[in-house]
């Protein structure tokens, strides 16, 4: 559904944060939690000996950039372990929030529109920007990479060629003729479906949900025609591998999407915000592409070594 901005007033949220601390806290001392998310060091500070827990999405890109995260503070000398495939923004910006996880990386401008289903920022600076202010207590971004993730519209050149597609301007004109594939949320989320219909005037002949985040199903359904359309991010291999077509954007349906680590800022030292930083500071569009190639493609690392090799290569780690 599309994201909806909290509604609870702040302080009734801050005093149950409070109380779910302090339940958290007593329970951790008893060696027991009643939260799902917990990994038995969640809400632990770096300084007192426990693991930051590094959150991520469910999708292989997340999880890299969390081996990342972690790598980074960990060669820091900041303890922390992984928690990967927590869901979707709905449910790892509530771990963020609540404790059970302290760090996640996630997209500015998704993030943005998370938060602000109404904000109007599209650049990367307008972005980067206008979030500080807009997260809760308590939440907060560090700084943003160069490296940048964004949903694009991708069609094979077979289909780019028989309609004569170059941007999503040209695809709204046979827009009832496609099938466009992509994560259920693409429904009701601004920049989906409703975004294409606001912006372009294009509403598809069928909507055909995926849940593998633009990967290998999605990408088997595009190139056997299934779909004519699919969802995929930018930072995707298989774009290149398979000579796909991203389509234009004019409008700036998809706004910019910086990869950037939310934190939980109550256990977060200044050593683990310098490492986390030195991840961003170093992090580029192609090195992601590179490393979803590695742990995606014929080489098949695990999201752990192919982070690894990274920090070591980028001298962040030995």
């Amino acid at each position: 559904m599309t994201p909806q901005p909290l509604t609870v007033p702040r302080r009734r949220v801050l005093s149950a944060l409070a109380a779910g601390l302090g339940l958290s806290l007593a329970l951790s001392a008893c060696g027991g939690s009643s939260n799902p998310l917990s990994t038995g060091s969640a809400g632990a500070s770096s300084g007192s000996g426990k693991a930051l827990v590094i959150g991520s999405a469910d999708f292989t890109e997340s999880q890299i950039i969390a081996e990342l995260y972690a790598g980074a503070l960990n060669a820091a000398g900041v303890k922390a372990t992984t928690k990967p495939n927590i869901g979707a923004r709905e449910v790892y910006y509530k771990a963020v929030q609540d404790g059970s996880v302290d760090v996640v990386p996630d997209y500015t401008g998704n993030l943005l529109l998370f938060i602000d289903t109404k904000a109007t920022q599209v650049s990367a600076s307008d972005i980067a920007s206008a979030l500080p202010g807009k997260l809760p207590k308590g939440l907060a971004i560090l700084d943003p990479a160069k490296a940048e993730d964004k949903d694009a519209m991708v069609v094979t050149k077979a289909t780019a060629t028989k309609y004569s597609l170059s941007s999503i301007e040209d695809m709204a004109k046979v827009c009832g003729d496609l099938v466009i594939g992509a994560p259920a949320t693409f429904q009701q989320r601004a920049y989906g479906l409703p975004g294409l219909k606001d912006k372009y005037n294009c509403v598809p002949k069928q909507f055909q949900s995926f849940s593998d985040g633009g990967g290998p199903v999605t990408l088997k359904a595009l190139l056997s025609n299934d779909i004519q359309v699919a969802d995929i991010f930018t930072t995707t291999p298989s774009i290149a591998d398979n000579d796909l077509v991203v389509l234009d954007d004019p409008k700036n349906n998809f706004i910019a999407q910086q990869v950037v680590p939310l934190v939980n800022t109550t256990n977060l030292s200044d050593a683990a915000k310098k490492a986390l930083n030195a991840v961003s500071a170093k992090l580029t569009t192609t090195d992601l592409i590179n490393l979803n190639r590695a742990v995606s493609g014929n080489q098949k690392q695990s999201p752990a070594d192919a982070a690894k090799a990274w920090l070591k290569d980028k001298g962040l780690a030995s």
